[in-house]
């Protein structure tokens, strides 16, 4: 009798511990709650295009928290790996973006964010081939960049 005592008690245990941890849900309403007055870009223009559609796509109309952004965009190509030929076989790619934003009646108040992020693509035969995968890793870059900026100007504008 006192083992299925003990045995309820634990259960009971289990089953309230996770209630208590103190997890809270992100309210995803609540993200994106600014729109955007102005962007300026500067540096690498395709990229700094992308982003920018990215950053346009994902504020709201007319929001609170009226922003203005520089952009500043550096992309590098470097050689990252080569045969015992000395052939190139796969390059890297690091872009950085340095963007600056604050809010629109408030223009002594700035926010810096810095994002570095680095990816590698490897060498064809076919020279087209190798054009293309560069191309979807600058594409795959700019896509991950863009929602990480998203995500600390969300974080940056809820803090202040």
């Amino acid at each position: 009798m006192t083992i299925k005592k003990v045995l309820k008690f634990l259960i009971l245990i289990i089953m309230l511990t996770p209630l208590s941890c103190g997890f809270k849900v992100l309210d995803r309403s609540q993200s994106n709650n600014f729109s955007i007055k102005s962007i300026s870009t500067d540096g690498h223009k395709r990229i700094g295009y992308k982003i920018k559609n990215n950053l346009l796509v994902s504020s709201g109309e007319e929001q609170q928290n009226q922003i203005i952004i520089n952009l500043k965009v550096d992309k590098s190509k470097s050689i990252k790996e080569k045969n015992i030929k000395n052939e190139v076989k796969k390059y890297q790619i690091n872009l950085k973006v340095n963007l600056t934003f604050y809010r629109f009646e408030e223009t002594e108040d700035k926010e810096v964010i810095n994002l570095n992020i680095t990816g590698d693509y490897s060498v064809d035969q076919v020279h087209s081939r190798t054009i293309a995968n560069e191309k979807k890793l600058i594409d795959n870059l700019t896509e991950n960049i863009s929602e990480k900026l998203i995500d600390e100007i969300d974080i940056r504008l809820n803090d202040i």
